[in-house]
């Protein structure tokens, strides 16, 4: 697996880089990519608690996991770091997170066009046959992608 897209996008080192982020804030990290793919993970954390009763993680982080995912497979894609907003990404909850585990997400940029991206992807918390969510969604490139 190389660290750079074709174009030169180096996701290793965009992960390595701590900025005032909210997913550097959640502590989202980089576990693996390919081509037009991205792996992130969200440890678990007290502070994301959205159930203090059963210790479940809120369901605003896994979205927040997800958005960066796929916009991530997405300049992996493109081969490059493009500015680009969400403009939809749909999430389907399938099942609470397990409390202590982390949460992996992966997303999958599937179609490239001048100015828009499709998506898809899911999270889990150690099981991929077993998901917490579904997402799918489209980004716009601000400037376009090509």
């Amino acid at each position: 697996m190389s660290e750079t897209a074709p174009s030169g996008f180096d996701v290793r080192r965009f992960f390595s880089l701590r900025y005032a982020s909210h997913g550097s804030r959640l502590g989202v990290g980089y576990r693996a990519h390919g081509a037009d793919w991205a792996e992130l993970e969200l440890p678990y954390h007290t502070d994301m608690i959205g159930d203090p009763a059963s210790g479940v993680l809120a369901s605003g982080p896994i979205l927040a996991l997800m958005d960066m995912a796929t916009a991530t497979s997405v300049w992996l894609k493109a081969g490059a770091f493009v500015h680009q907003a969400t403009l939809d990404l749909r999430i389907d909850y399938l099942r609470p997170a397990t409390p202590g585990r982390t949460v992996i997400g992966r997303g999958e940029c599937y179609r490239l066009t001048r100015s828009i991206a499709f998506v898809r992807g899911q999270a889990h918390d150690g099981d991929p046959e077993n998901p917490l969510a579904h997402v799918a969604g489209t980004f716009m490139a601000i400037e376009g992608y090509r």
